[in-house]
């Protein structure tokens, strides 16, 4: 599965004027992310506002962000919801468009026990021949899945992979030592890539990669090669911009950064609303200090 490669961006999804899915800016935007150090996309993850997305939406964006990549990148379609049988529907559909993966997230809202989101995803992987890759976001979902679950799901041949946004390292660690070398471990935080790459973990799912993917690229590159005093002193470097991207909920912050330094990918859809003024000025003052990788391809 090293195909997927270690840093996949959790695409935002680009809106209209009248906040429809903006189907020819989000193929700008995928080439313009693989361009800029990305590895592969997430597409429709939470960055990618799913819960606000339709099961056409999604479907339609899988298939215009593969037709727009080819083969350069890997395309992992997030297909998971608080619903065990829409997801194994989902993804079934995923795989017939052709993606490379599917992202799994635990079950919002109804908060399962553990037994429960064990056998959650081993229906959902059981329905596909896709790589199947977890995710763990316990301050979005209420509940953790657990690193013994974890390990458990790995027996299920493709269950490949965790995204892990827990921030409990601790966890991480447990899941490394118990999991296997062929499991992946992606941080599911950009502050924490680099603390679980040096733990064994294998790479990131990132959000501030929109804007310094190949930043984030050749700290991952430094730190493998062993220049680890290098990668630490970008990790550090890159923690402010990190940090104003998590001011309010994600994506607001980066699309604000995205649209501000002229990649228009529109407003958040309801629930999310654009930043505030104070908020949108901190964005906006710490764009300043970073160079941004990210190629502006303007509208045709």
């Amino acid at each position: 599965m090293e195909r997927l490669g270690r840093l996949l961006t959790a695409m935002v999804t680009p809106f209209d004027e009248e906040g429809r899915v903006d189907y020819e800016q989000a193929k700008r935007l995928a080439v313009a992310l693989l361009d800029s150090g990305s590895d592969g996309l997430v597409v429709s993850g939470t960055t990618g506002e799913s819960p606000t997305l339709t099961r056409e939406e999604k479907l339609r964006l899988f298939a215009e962000v593969r037709s727009a990549v080819g083969k350069r990148g890997a395309v992992v379609a997030g297909t998971g919801n608080y619903s065990t049988a829409e997801s194994r529907e989902l993804t079934r559909e995923a795989e017939r468009v052709g993606v490379d993966a599917a992202l799994l997230v635990v079950p919002y809202y109804n908060k399962p026990t553990q037994d429960g989101l064990y056998q959650h995803f081993r229906s959902i992987a059981e329905a596909t021949s896709l790589p199947c890759i977890l995710y763990n976001v316990p301050s979005r979902t209420v509940t953790n899945l657990a690193a013994e679950t974890v390990i458990k799901l790995t027996q299920i041949d493709n269950i490949i992979g965790v995204k892990e946004a827990s921030g409990n390292l601790d966890q991480v660690s447990k899941i490394i030592a118990g999991a296997g070398r062929e499991f992946l471990i992606f941080s599911g935080n950009d502050s924490d890539t680099l603390p679980i790459i040096a733990l064994g973990g294998y790479g990131v799912i990132s959000v501030a990669s929109h804007l310094v993917g190949a930043q984030i690229k050749e700290m991952i590159e430094r730190f493998l090669a062993g220049e680890t005093g290098k990668a630490a002193e970008t990790h550090r470097r890159l923690l402010p911009l990190i940090n104003a991207l998590f001011l309010v909920s994600n994506p607001i912050p980066v699309k604000h950064a995205l649209n501000k330094i002229g990649f228009r990918v529109g407003k958040p859809r309801l629930p999310l609303t654009e930043p505030d003024e104070k908020t949108a000025a901190q964005i906006e003052a710490t764009l300043k200090n970073y160079r941004i990788d990210l190629r502006i391809a303007a509208r045709p």
